[in-house]
């Protein structure tokens, strides 16, 4: 599959329309008396492309330094605005009949998100599995992932920058990276995934047992268990020897069941003395406020109204009676209740009485002689030591089923390994190895007139694992050097993949290629320009060579006036990608 068309769109309006060719594409930056860019978006170029194959969305505006603070003002810019990002794969850029795969995918989250696949919608688990079943047809393993199989073809990331080999994140497993380049050698082996998956068990049973085994081993908790179990032994035949009454048990219960009952009923009875002093208190307001009357002022306010309202009618001493009654009404209503509720009170006070006797009484009879406490002390020395065996026995059990795990997975791992390294199929990792670095070594003698090779190693990793581990030699230590190294090897692989049927990307991405010297930079292009393949690089213009200062040879050209998104104008203050 290659490069054809990233289209970069909002509300339909296109940002960005980028054609890519066959051979060299460059991603310039204009801005002049740069060292290594000035974020004008060429390196998110090719973050774009990754997104579209199923990388997270957060790379685009996180900062890759820190990997935690976000470009806010980009993240908005991409989510306000509805970004849509059009990435199309053709078999045949030359050909208007060449399958083409066409993704789309935004940065909105939930149902708004857009993650498509030739028009089809798709989850973000289908997602990796359609592109996997695209672009590897043939490849119908669980590992190596859709991701780590083109992993080689996208370099931006420092780790895949600086590293040949080690493309992946830094917690990729010595497992993972085996199953990665045994596939992409065309090495077959049918029990691949399978062995990736024990292998993963076996470090996640590796990891329990030493989680389990943090304060004590196994043995340590065996011996615990059997002091335990004898302090038991002693504690419940001091416990058979107290006096206690033939009826202890059920007297235990009773006792606990009255103690029950006599909390309820004390707890009822403190909130009906509750209800009943807040009816006393109000009747006691009613009645002061009956008394405290000021007989004489009112006496001179009723003088001084029927001067001058002759049509009253009532009498003085009447109107006091019927402020008197009038409370009296109201000291009737709010008491009403009371006598019910003292007779309520008395009966589950009486309840209480009755209740309290029948604790003492019980009491009594399970204490015989001073056994109770004793009893008490007992059994709290019984409890925490079935803790401790309940404890001991579970660690035990569980590290017992940690041992059957690792045996059942060590015996298949055993088999499985017996195929993975028999004479038979070391000499096919040998011979695909060999037709792999006649490219390797020849693109490399190109470059630098020296042969780098790849070649592989039989290890014993720390626990225990046999693994075939892949490492490239006649390395050089220069950045320069490096980039040039990595290229080779992507270079390399494209040609052996194409020469042995294996399907693969034919599209290199590249960041940072002014690390490059000039003469290599030169010479990748006339390799590519030559071969069935693209090399998507993006560089500083005033540090490319000459010869490659062309037009044509342009993808997209970018400057602080012109930036990938073009949201510059939109605000000065947003910091670009």
């Amino acid at each position: 599959m290659f490069l054809k068309q990233l289209k970069i769109s909002t509300f339909g309006n296109i940002i960005r329309d980028i054609s890519f060719h066959k051979g060299i594409n460059l991603i310039v930056d204009e801005s002049k008396d740069q060292v290594t860019g000035n974020n004008v978006g060429k390196t998110t170029v090719l973050k774009l492309i990754d997104f579209c194959l199923g990388a997270d969305a957060k790379q685009i505006y996180i900062d890759p330094e820190t990997k935690r603070d976000e470009y806010a003002l980009v993240k908005d810019f991409l989510v306000d605005y509805e970004v849509i990002v059009t990435l199309t794969l053709s078999e045949n850029i030359d050909s208007k009949t060449g399958q083409d795969i066409v993704i789309e995918r935004n940065f909105l989250s939930y149902k708004k998100a857009i993650r498509r696949i030739n028009n089809e919608d798709l989850t973000k688990e289908e997602f990796e599995v359609k592109l996997g079943n695209l672009i590897f047809p043939e490849h119908t393993a669980e590992r190596p992932t859709f991701r780590q199989m083109i992993s080689h073809n996208i370099r931006y990331k420092d780790e895949a920058i600086n590293s040949t080999l080690k493309t992946l994140d830094r917690y990729t497993t010595d497992a993972e990276y085996e199953a990665l380049y045994l596939f992409l050698l065309g090495c077959n082996f049918d029990k691949g995934s399978t062995r990736q998956e024990i292998l993963i068990k076996i470090q996640q049973e590796n990891t329990f047992k030493r989680r389990l085994e943090k304060q004590q081993t196994k043995n340590a908790y065996e011996s615990a268990l059997a002091l335990v179990e004898n302090e038991i032994k002693i504690l419940n035949e001091k416990k058979s020897n107290l006096s206690l009454n033939e009826n202890f048990e059920s007297d235990l219960n009773n006792l606990n069941e009255v103690k029950y009952k006599i909390n309820k009923l004390s707890s009822e009875i403190g909130k009906l003395n509750i209800r009943r002093d807040l009816i006393n208190e109000a009747k006691q307001d009613l009645d002061a406020n009956k008394a405290d009357i000021d007989l004489q002022e009112l006496q001179s306010i009723y003088k001084q109204a029927t001067k001058y309202v002759s049509a009253i009618q009532k009498t003085f001493d009447e109107l006091v009676a019927y402020h008197n009654q009038m409370t009296e009404e109201k000291i009737k209503f709010i008491t009403k209740e009371l006598p019910d509720l003292n007779k309520i009170i008395s009966a589950r006070e009486n309840d209480l009485k009755i209740l309290l006797s029948e604790e003492e009484r019980l009491s009594r009879l399970i204490s015989k002689s001073d056994s109770y406490e004793d009893l008490e002390e007992l059994i709290s020395q019984l409890n925490e030591q079935f803790r401790k065996k309940g404890e001991y026995e579970s660690v035990i059990q569980q590290l017992e089923e940690v041992e059957t795990n690792l045996k059942k997975f060590t015996r298949d791992m055993g088999l499985i390994d017996d195929e993975l390294f028999s004479e038979t199929f070391e000499q096919t990792v040998k011979e695909q190895l060999n037709k792999f670095n006649k490219h390797f070594s020849s693109i490399s003698n190109r470059l630098y007139g020296e042969q780098y090779a790849l070649k592989y190693d039989i290890i014993t990793n720390k626990n225990g694992q046999k693994l075939y581990k892949f490492s490239s030699f006649n390395t050089n230590l220069s950045s320069g050097k490096k980039q040039g190294e990595i290229s080779c090897f992507d270079i390399a692989y494209i040609l052996f993949a194409d020469e042995e049927n294996i399907p693969c990307l034919h599209f290199i991405l590249n960041d940072k290629k002014e690390l490059m010297h000039d003469n290599q930079l030169v010479k990748i292009a006339e390799i590519v320009n030559t071969e069935n393949m693209q090399f998507v690089a993006s560089i500083l213009k005033d540090k490319l060579p000459s010869s490659l200062n062309n037009e044509d040879l342009f993808v997209v050209k970018l400057s602080q006036d012109d930036k990938l998104f073009r949201i510059e104008n939109k605000s000065k203050e947003i910091p670009s990608l």
